[in-house]
């Protein structure tokens, strides 16, 4: 561990405490929304798609939200996150509100967490030294995987024990998530005072980006806006509606995922610096086909009535989640991959704001018509879907040149270095 941090700088350290606490905050509410919906409002698959457009909105006005917030940089506008974060918690963890005013300050609450998703791989991405961006995002991934390992311990005995529970009228989880928020408001204050010199995270002009430079970084970008929400959503409702599973059980996967992922994730930033952007793009397209597939027949075989609902076809659902967790994290090379082909380093926040936006606009319809499949055609079909569409990501991992796209990048800003000195 000493080994680990001793080349850190005091502003990396400050940090990965943000990162820690949001992580903290992120396990005690986002990770168990799914048994919060259905325990404390009893919802079927349909109202769990549509409870996606407000939870999701934000993420598709992501890219407007920051350029809204440009003037006050990067640091700045990722306290005004956790603010809205520590807002929507605190109204539902104190109330237990009429449906619609639940899904207003959801709203709030998802309204943080999506603001600072861009942020947080523009911030981490300016304090790490250029030649090793993906040591230190592997690191900072690593950290946040580590604290959600200790929250997914602390719901399930806290969920285990009866300390916690989403039919009492105050709801611990959500309270305790809040003051985490407010813990990373105050670290990230204190981040923006001592970011000086060469790594200081800029104010900047924001401005949505659009670039056919980009066009690759987009099509990764909606496509996981699709995979993400059969992860997330149905992925989590297979063991929650179809295997009636409380709390403590998707916990205990959240700490089985963590764990793993601690030492996964550190692993996975020093493959990016090994192997490249383009095999780890294969590497993250083949597993989502293949856990996806592999989903699929197993839900099929559970609702058909062919698999049964306990035993080895319940402990194989179970490690299908904690496979689809740990693909979801080499995601993180679209974000290095947009770094390294950057025609222009003031645009890195901007573009990955702009792919949120498109993320979620994808997201809200998928979700939304991913209830009507599940209810209607099979929710073994939401799967198979899923992985058919994984194929682009193998296209795009066939077309894309990264050590010509970042010469040609490299070259741009000679140019225009070149313009701006003459």
């Amino acid at each position: 561990m000493k080994k680990w941090l001793k080349d850190l700088t005091p502003a990396m350290l400050l940090y990965m405490a943000v990162i820690a606490l949001v992580a903290l905050g992120n396990g005690f509410a986002d990770s168990i929304l799914a048994n919060y919906f259905k325990d404390a409002y009893q919802v079927d698959a349909v109202q769990r798609g549509f409870i996606e457009f407000p939870r999701e909105l934000p993420g598709f006005l992501c890219a407007l939200a920051i350029a809204a917030l440009s003037a006050l940089g990067d640091i700045r506008a990722s306290m005004v996150a956790q603010a809205l974060g520590v807002v929507g918690l605190t109204v539902l963890g104190l109330f237990t509100p009429a449906f619609g005013v639940m899904l207003v300050f959801l709203f709030f609450y998802s309204s943080g967490i999506h603001l600072f998703m861009p942020l947080s791989d523009s911030i981490g991405m300016s304090l790490a030294e250029p030649d090793r961006i993906g040591k230190r995002m592997g690191q900072y991934n690593a950290v946040k995987q580590a604290v959600g390992f200790i929250a997914a311990l602390l719901v399930f005995f806290g969920f285990r024990l009866g300390w916690f529970s989403f039919s009492t009228p105050i709801k611990p989880t959500f309270l305790i998530a809040a003051v985490c928020f407010a813990l990373a408001f105050a670290a990230l204050a204190l981040l923006n005072r001592r970011t000086d010199g060469p790594q200081t995270v800029q104010k900047r002009k924001f401005r949505l980006v659009f670039r056919k430079e980009y066009k690759y970084y987009y099509m990764l970008t909606v496509v996981r806006g699709v995979q993400k929400q059969i992860a997330f959503v149905y992925g989590t409702w297979v063991i929650v509606d179809l295997l009636s599973k409380g709390a403590d059980v998707t916990a205990m996967l959240a700490i089985v995922s963590s764990f793993i992922c601690i030492f996964f994730m550190t692993a996975l930033g020093k493959w990016m610096d090994k192997f490249g952007i383009k095999k780890m793009m294969y590497v993250d397209a083949l597993t989502f086909i293949s856990v996806y597939v592999l989903y699929g027949v197993v839900v099929m075989g559970l609702t058909s009535g062919t698999l049964p609902t306990a035993g080895w076809p319940v402990l194989l659902v179970y490690a299908l989640f904690i496979l689809d967790r740990l693909s979801m994290q080499i995601g993180m090379v679209n974000a290095i991959y947009l770094r390294s082909i950057a025609l222009d380093g003031s645009e890195v926040t901007a573009t990955l704001s702009t792919g949120v936006s498109l993320d979620h606009i994808v997201s809200i319809l998928a979700a939304m018509a991913g209830g009507f499949v599940w209810q209607y055609w099979g929710s073994h079909w939401l799967f198979f879907i899923a992985a058919f569409l994984s194929l682009v990501n193998i296209v795009v991992a066939w077309l894309v040149k990264p050590e010509q796209e970042r010469a040609h990048a490299l070259e741009v800003r000679a140019q225009r270095n070149k313009g701006m000195s003459a």
